[in-house]
């Protein structure tokens, strides 16, 4: 089997400080990719970096803000000689409340984050690798966009329209050699949960480095090969079936 490998590659993730941004970074970083992390937690990004040594570096950045976003890109061209192989658009968000508790305000947070950042993102990364004559774009999903949980509205609504803007943007980078792509995790270590060891005991939560593991399998495929979706979850969590 041939080795992961990403020498010489550059790589933007989003969302880079923690849970599974954080394990990307680490896995395109030991696989030999330069990685460039975003996030606002400056201590967080300090950490993975320290963490990882010289192939990773990072930019504090809002993606919410149209400014951050090119600042952020601007770095990415300086550091990377103005070639970028790989965007990760990992960095979202979650609501969770009842439909009628919530505000127009909390959905279009989460949407904001979730779906226009992303976006952003890869419109500014689409128009790199469109001149450079290839890359590719992975997006982190859920599980979410094929069986919402309850009281989850903002969060489900924004993984479906990511679920929607991956396979639009894989028919428009087709022709150009972008190759475009979504990881729809089940329960995944991080911050999100309150409770980590009931929800592990009850359903299954799977180590982030092992969604990177995913990731890192989809962005070393060859350049005129793409995975366009893989959904991964822990084997009990009641996913199937779930209602």
């Amino acid at each position: 089997m041939t080795k992961v490998d990403l020498a010489g590659k550059s790589a933007i993730v989003t969302g880079g400080g923690s849970g599974i941004g954080r394990s990307v970074a680490a896995a395109f970083a030991a696989a030999g990719g330069n990685v460039l992390i975003c996030g606002r937690d400056r201590e967080k990004l300090e950490s993975v970096c320290q963490t990882n040594g010289c192939c990773v570096s990072y930019v504090v950045a809002d993606i919410t803000l149209e400014r951050d976003v090119d600042f952020l890109f601007a770095e990415a061209e300086k550091r990377f000689s103005g070639r970028l192989d790989i965007l990760v658009n990992n960095a979202g968000r979650s609501t969770t409340a009842r439909t009628e508790d919530l505000s127009v305000q909390d959905f279009e947070g989460v949407i904001a984050l979730n779906v226009t950042s992303a976006f952003r993102c890869a419109l500014r990364a689409f128009r790199i690798m469109k001149a450079q004559g290839g890359g590719r774009i992975i997006n982190i999903g859920s599980v979410s966009s094929r069986v919402p949980r309850g009281n989850s509205v903002p969060y489900a609504t924004s993984k479906f329209a990511l679920d929607g803007m991956t396979r639009a943007l894989a028919l428009d980078g087709r022709s150009c050699g972008i190759a475009v792509s979504v990881l729809h995790p089940g329960n995944t270590e991080s911050e999100i949960w309150s409770d980590q060891e009931k929800v592990r005991e009850v359903e299954g939560l799977m180590p982030a480095d092992q969604v990177a593991r995913a990731a890192l399998l989809m962005a070393s495929l060859p350049a005129d090969i793409n995975m366009l979706e893989a959904t991964m979850l822990p084997l009990k969590m009641p996913f199937l079936g779930r209602g």
